[in-house]
């Protein structure tokens, strides 16, 4: 008995591996993209009234109308006039990403992906039968994405482009002047633009720009799940021109039918409940992410660009070593959990990515120990 090739084109995420290894009480988590935080109150009473009034069944394919309203009112904000009607809520951008790459991707087509850039891009357009076609995201240019770079990718092949800002692992912003030259080349080459927005309201400097202000061969990808720190509630949500929502919907009532019930109704009410939730969230992630940024460019061999988005740094550390042997060595003789860089890409390498959603506490004790270990370390060599 055989398993399908599928499977043996993709592996688990490397970031999933590093918490295979971290068995130990004293473990520090600095891997894992996951805000520390409560969700919102009013989504925990929202949860709580499904409850008690039995909103506990199927919901429409597309997601119940008073929440695709609230996210066409959210995407209006950000500059895309959207009708419900062409707005599916997903389990999670991760559905999202999977069902949009289904839809769009045959045998053989080619998807144009960052590198380094988010673990699920790569092995998604391999699920859905696609060839992953990278493009390099350098730190000379602060980690920002390059349409020339995008350009140079695109053949008779390609059939789409995925756009992430703010970025993960690195947290850039890309530029509004790239964004709006990203959108050119898709109107101009026919070419669809999956924008993963996850991390759009999570900004510390710039601005975020939605592709979907520019051209209607834009397809966003969003969730609740960082905005709100609902990652366990698996809320996510797509929306994109007619014509393309009416195709990826096929896809989504096979493999998903609807969305959980309660997990809407928890979304309806964050987006009822103001933006002083995240705002506040934002506050407390820049004072993290200062303060992470300070204790990595204390320590030799370690050079740290400030991000500005999402809650992640991807500090250089190419002096001291290749990127997985050096996370496997900070978590054996630490307890700490990094990521390495190649989780991410092969462009990866020489490059770390730490989390500062999680507390002061935990930021200063385990780069703390990271820091010691480091300096023994270089010591050693």
């Amino acid at each position: 008995m055989g398993f399908s090739k599928r499977t043996s084109y993709i592996d688990i995420s490397g970031i999933r591996r590093m918490f295979e290894f971290s068995k130990g009480e004293d473990t520090i988590n600095l891997g894992l993209g996951e805000p520390d935080f409560s969700i919102p109150p009013e989504s925990k009473e929202a949860v709580r009234q499904a409850l008690d009034a039995d909103f506990t069944h199927y919901t429409p394919g597309k997601g119940i109308i008073e929440l695709r309203e609230g996210i066409a009112a959210k995407l209006k904000r950000n500059g895309i006039f959207a009708d419900p009607e062409e707005i599916i809520v997903t389990s999670g951008a991760s559905e999202a990403l999977e069902i949009v790459l289904l839809a769009l991707v045959d045998s053989g087509d080619e998807v144009i992906i960052p590198d380094p850039g988010f673990v699920s891009y790569a092995p998604l357009t391999r699920i859905a039968g696609g060839v992953p076609v990278s493009f390099v995201v350098t730190e000379e240019n602060s980690f920002e994405f390059d349409p020339a770079a995008i350009e140079e990718k695109i053949t008779d092949r390609t059939k789409a482009i995925i756009l992430n800002s703010p970025g993960n692992p690195t947290g850039a912003l890309t530029r509004k002047k790239d964004v709006k030259e990203i959108a050119g080349l898709a109107d101009d080459h026919g070419i669809f633009v999956i924008s993963d927005e996850v991390y759009d309201e999570i900004i510390y400097m710039g601005e975020h720009y939605s592709i979907g202000r520019y051209t209607d061969l834009a397809i966003t990808v969003n969730a609740f799940s960082k905005t709100y720190a609902m990652t366990g509630l698996r809320l996510g949500y797509l929306h994109a021109r007619e014509d393309a929502v009416e195709e990826i919907l096929k896809i989504h009532q096979y493999v998903q039918a609807s969305t959980c019930s309660l997990s809407q109704a928890a979304a309806v009410a964050a987006l009822k409940s103001g933006d002083g939730f995240t705002k506040e969230m934002v506050r407390t992630l820049a004072k993290r992410r200062d303060l992470i940024v300070g204790l990595l460019s204390e320590i030799e061999g370690v050079r740290c660009l400030k991000p500005g988005g999402a809650f992640y740094v991807f500090p250089n550390v190419s002096e001291l070593g290749r990127s997985a042997e050096l996370a496997m060595s900070i978590l054996k003789n630490t307890g700490v959990i990094v990521t390495p860089g190649t989780a991410f890409g092969k462009k990866g390498e020489g490059y770390i990515r730490l989390s500062y959603a999680t507390s002061e506490e935990n930021i200063v004790e385990g780069v703390g120990r990271i820091a010691k270990y480091l300096n023994i370390y270089m010591g050693q060599r």
